[in-house]
C-alpha cells in the first residue's frame, strides 16, 4: 500500500470520526432539548397552566386565540417527538435490526415534518411572532427546505434508492434541527459578547440575529451537500479541511448546548 494510499485512508476515517462526534454532541443536546419541551409545554400544558408556556416562548399561549394556541401546541409537541426520533431514523444498527421500527418512526417524522412546517407558518403569518419580518422569512423559509426535503426523502425512499433516500433524510434532519442549532448559537453568541451585541433582545432583531438564522435555518441543509461531494473526493486535503471544521463546529455546538441547558432551558422549567 502506497503513502498516498495510506493518507487518503486516514483523511477519510478522520472525516468519519468528526461527523460520528458531531452527531453524538448532537444528540444529547436535543435529547436535553426534547426534555425541555416534554417539561415545560407537556407537562404544564396537561396540568392546564397554559401560561407557564410564555415562560420561554412570547406569546405562546395568548387567551381567546384558540386556534392559534392549538397550533402552537402541535408544533411544540412534534417538535419534541421529532426530536428524539430524529437521531433515531440516522443510526445505521437502528435501520439494520429494527427495519420495521425505522419505517415506522420515518412515517411519523415525515408525517411531523409536514405537519410542524405548516404550524410554523401559521404562527409566522396569522399569529404575531417575535423577531419581525425578518424573523419570519426565516422561519418560512426553514418550513419550506423541510417540506422540500421531506418530499425528496419518501420519494427515494418509494423509488428504492436508498443512498440517496439517506442522503434526504440527513438534509431534513438538519432542516428540523433548525430551532434547536438557532437556540445553541444564540447562546454561544451571547456566552462569548457576555451580552446581547448586534441585536435587541426585546423586539428579537438585529444583524446578529440575521446571521445566526442563516447559520442555523438554511446553511446546513447546503452544507450537507459540501460534506456528500468532499466524502467522495480522493483529494485528502478538502477531507482533512472539512474534518477540522467540524470538530470546531462541534466544540462551539457544545458550550452553545451547555448555556443553553444552564442559562435557558432548566431555568424554565
Amino acid at each position: 500500500m502506497s503513502l498516498l494510499t495510506i493518507q487518503k485512508s486516514k483523511s477519510s476515517k478522520l472525516l468519519k470520526t468528526s461527523i460520528n462526534i458531531w452527531f453524538v454532541v448532537v444528540v444529547i443536546g436535543q435529547l436535553i432539548f426534547a426534555l425541555y419541551i416534554l417539561g415545560l409545554y407537556g407537562v404544564n400544558g396537561l396540568a392546564g397552566d397554559f401560561e407557564r408556556w410564555n415562560t420561554s416562548t412570547p406569546h405562546g399561549y395568548v387567551v381567546k386565540d384558540i386556534w392559534g394556541n392549538i397550533f402552537f401546541g402541535i408544533h411544540m409537541a412534534f417538535a419534541a417527538i421529532i426530536t428524539i426520533g430524529g437521531p433515531l431514523q440516522l443510526m445505521k444498527g437502528v435501520r439494520t435490526n429494527f427495519p420495521k421500527f425505522h419505517r415506522i418512526n420515518g412515517r411519523v417524522y415525515i408525517f411531523g415534518a409536514f405537519l410542524i412546517s405548516i404550524a410554523g407558518l401559521y404562527l409566522a403569518w396569522v399569529r404575531s411572532m417575535v423577531g419581525g419580518l425578518i424573523g419570519s422569512l426565516f422561519i418560512s423559509t426553514n418550513a419550506i427546505l423541510i417540506l422540500i426535503c421531506a418530499f425528496y426523502t419518501i420519494k427515494f425512499a418509494v423509488a428504492g434508492k436508498l443512498k440517496v433516500h439517506r442522503k434526504w433524510a440527513i438534509r431534513l434532519f438538519l432542516a428540523m434541527s433548525g430551532v434547536w442549532f438557532f437556540r445553541v448559537f444564540l447562546m454561544l453568541w451571547l456566552t462569548i459578547w457576555q451580552g446581547p451585541v448586534g441585536l435587541d433582545l426585546e423586539s428579537f432583531q438585529g444583524p446578529a440575529l440575521n446571521m445566526l438564522y442563516s447559520f442555523s435555518y438554511i446553511l446546513p441543509v447546503f452544507f450537507a451537500g459540501l460534506y456528500f461531494k468532499t466524502k467522495e473526493l480522493d483529494s485528502r486535503r478538502p477531507k482533512l479541511a472539512l474534518s477540522i471544521f467540524i470538530l470546531l463546529l462541534t466544540c462551539c455546538i457544545a458550550v452553545g448546548t451547555l448555556t443553553a441547558t444552564l442559562g435557558m432551558w432548566l431555568p424554565s422549567l
